[in-house]
């Protein structure tokens, strides 16, 4: 009774659970990793979890999740949306044994997103597609206790 995904891969939860489930899984690890961390209830406004690192008001974590593909297959978020660091999750799939975890500042996925041009209705989206995700964020890999890079490359 499973679904499969886009890679052929047959699958067991739903797009929702998935979604959750990596949720909770950025809260796990960042709370393991000396930040505690939890995930906000469903359709709470702009991000998905909360962070309370030492001596730092709270981080707002939006938390995006696919399964690896090639090609042009894409995880963003929008212009407007709150939330103070992007959680990349990207799931195993025939093309990649390995979960990878990226978590970013806001302004540094702003300025690295493609986007479309400003009179483009879809001028609010920002975008990464997720064959390059590693290429563009690989310092911010497991990046559980919120640290900022001094040198990105």
């Amino acid at each position: 009774m499973g679904m499969s995904n886009s890679d052929g891969m047959q699958r067991l939860y739903t797009t929702k659970q998935m979604g959750d489930a990596c949720e909770m899984l950025v809260a796990a690890e960042m709370t393991l990793a000396g930040v505690p961390a939890l995930k906000v209830p469903d359709n709470w406004p702009g991000y998905d979890v909360i962070a309370q690192p030492v001596g730092v008001n709270p981080q707002r974590i939006s938390v995006k999740s696919r399964t690896f593909k090639k090609g042009a297959a894409y995880v963003g978020y929008y212009a407007y949306d709150v939330f103070d660091w992007l959680a990349i999750v990207i799931l195993p799939s025939v093309l990649l044994s390995e979960r990878t975890i990226y978590i970013v500042p806001r302004d540094v996925a702003e300025l690295l997103a493609r986007r479309d041009s400003p009179t483009a209705k879809t001028q609010a989206e920002r975008y990464f597609r997720i064959d390059q995700v590693h290429a563009i964020f690989g310092a911010w890999q497991d990046n559980f206790a919120l640290a900022r890079p001094t040198a990105v490359g």
